[in-house]
């Protein structure tokens, strides 16, 4: 089996499987954009292989899996900075609500209590 019927069964079956996630909803619409962006790509580097070094001489990068390294490094590193920064919102998030639940708790407890006056 040549490697080129690998790499476009490696792309067929990574796209497969974010529709897959997409259908069961394990996986959110603005994830699921990128992965199969990068699905798609993958798929049409593996039809046509030779576009990958035409697009590396294009842009004056030496060969083609000098660029492909380098896209996907980047594509790694903004995934990262994204996921990160979903991160740092979601802390917020659940630190606002557990304030917010602490509120109603001595709410709840004050109200349980005779007010003296």
């Amino acid at each position: 089996m040549s490697a080129r019927v690998l790499e476009i069964a490696g792309a067929v079956i990574s796209v497969s499987i974010m529709f897959e996630l997409l259908r069961r909803r394990q996986l959110k619409e603005k994830y699921a954009v990128l992965w199969l962006f990068v699905g798609i790509a993958m798929l049409v580097f593996a039809a046509w292989p030779r576009l990958l070094d035409y697009s590396a001489d294009a842009l004056g990068i030496k060969s083609g899996p000098n660029l492909l390294l380098f896209v996907a490094s980047l594509v790694l590193v903004v995934v990262c900075v994204h996921l990160s920064w979903e991160v740092s919102r979601l802390e917020d998030k659940s630190r606002a609500l557990a304030e917010e639940v602490g509120l109603l708790r001595l709410e709840v407890e004050v109200g349980r209590t005779p007010k003296v006056d």
